[in-house]
């Protein structure tokens, strides 16, 4: 198996479920834990991993759909105003993390987390001193907007985009927490596709800092994917379900330890 040891598969079939389950608990693809335990505890390349966390973000993110389908939480206009925009940003943000090295683009994406963080902690911040629900604002342009930055980074950190998207829907287009996670989900399935086919058939082309080839091989990610995804599948099914289950205060709380710690990692600070 390119790339794989018989003794790392086993970790792959845990790191799956665990990034899974948390993907599917807040939307957010799971591929902010998965990229980080390929590249910091199993040694692989920051582009090999965003490339095989990227074709498990499309599996994760139609099963976590369905879920929240049934719950009657996707709103299917929010997702249809995202996706044209999120389309057109994940091509060109693969286009442009093509052009980076592995190193810069794991430091990019430490700091992507540490922003994420800040915005998660005001977000808690804020709603205890709101009083009165707002009324959603869904037009073309703020959606839009969402769907084009979830888009871009989603292309260029190979991660979900959920992260961004969530929050976002919740502060400018004022949705439900549940509601901005499924319409992330939503996105997310249709998007990743582009993206995984896109960032999977370019690296054998890819570059490093001084110009000389990387060598990598899309067999080595889709072998890294294809342990990865079935556990990430269950995980992302039960993580969804505990959405709807589990207080959105501890869901925010526990997430965002989880990411000041991998954020920390990625940056070499711990």
């Amino acid at each position: 198996m390119p790339g794989v040891d018989v003794s790392e598969i086993w970790q792959l079939v845990f790191a799956g479920l665990f990034a899974g389950t948390i993907g599917g608990l807040m939307g957010v693809g799971g591929s902010i834990i998965m990229i980080p335990i390929l590249t910091l505890a199993l040694g692989h390349d920051q582009h090999t991993s965003q490339a095989a966390a990227m074709i498990v973000n499309v599996l994760v993110a139609v099963l976590a759909l369905s879920r929240h389908h049934r719950a009657r939480v996707v709103r299917w206009d929010v997702m249809l105003r995202m996706l044209p925009a999120g389309v057109v940003c994940m091509i060109g943000g693969v286009l442009l993390g093509n052009q980076l090295d592995g190193a810069t683009l794991k430091r990019l994406f430490g700091l992507f987390l540490l922003v994420v963080l800040v915005v998660y902690a005001l977000r808690m911040f804020q709603d205890r001193h709101r009083t009165e629900p707002r009324e959603p604002a869904v037009g073309w342009l703020p959606v839009g907007a969402v769907g084009a930055l979830m888009g871009f980074f989603g292309g260029l950190l190979g991660i979900g985009g959920g992260p961004i998207a969530v929050p976002m829907l919740q502060r400018l287009c004022n949705l439900p927490v549940r509601q901005a996670i499924a319409a992330s989900s939503a996105v997310m399935g249709l998007t990743s596709v582009i993206g995984a086919v896109q960032k999977n058939l370019a690296l054998a082309s890819l570059v490093g800092e001084n110009g000389e080839p990387l060598n990598l091989d899309y067999g080595e990610s889709m072998t890294i994917a294809f342990f990865l995804a079935p556990t990430a599948m269950i995980g992302a099914f039960l993580g969804a379900g505990l959405t709807h289950a589990l207080p959105e205060r501890l869901l925010r709380a526990a997430f965002m330890l989880l990411i000041l710690w991998v954020s920390l990692q990625m940056l070499g600070l711990v």
